[in-house]
């Protein structure tokens, strides 16, 4: 049996809530499922992403292919790296200690992103701005 990691929708119309969960490949998207391994809403700013990594790791070593969205939010979470760190056969400490790195890193980029987001916003609404003001000016 083929198994992939997928995204099983739910919520309200306009209200989408995924669970992250390995499923049979040939069963339909909101179908039956083997296991639900997580939670994923994309509605939220930042995006919720809740993985049970012990699952997720066990599920792609027994060979189930997550489909595109899954393998990005499983990167995201740093799972797919603790897995290529377990294959390398690294010992316990050493992958903590890479993964600190990671993490790290990782809030380094995402404080930069959202400095650079509220700068942007900050233009956009000053230019807004000059905009109505020229607006009212050329009314008058």
């Amino acid at each position: 049996m083929a198994v992939k990691l997928r995204l099983r929708r739910m919520g309200k119309k306009k209200q989408p809530i995924y669970k992250v969960v390995a499923a049979d490949a040939r069963s339909p998207r909101d179908g039956k499922f083997i296991e639900a391994i997580g939670l994923y809403n994309p509605k939220t700013d930042p995006a919720t992403v809740e993985i049970k990594e012990a699952r997720a790791i066990y599920w792609l070593g027994v060979g189930a292919q997550p489909t595109d969205t899954v393998k990005n939010l499983l990167s995201h979470q740093g799972i797919t790296l603790k897995r290529e760190l377990m294959k390398q056969g690294l010992s316990e400490e050493q992958i903590t200690l890479k993964m600190d790195e990671w993490k790290k890193l990782n809030e380094a980029n995402l404080a930069a992103a959202s400095k650079k987001k509220a700068e942007k916003a900050k233009t956009k609404k000053a230019s807004a701005e000059k905009q109505d003001k020229t607006d009212s000016e050329a009314g008058a």
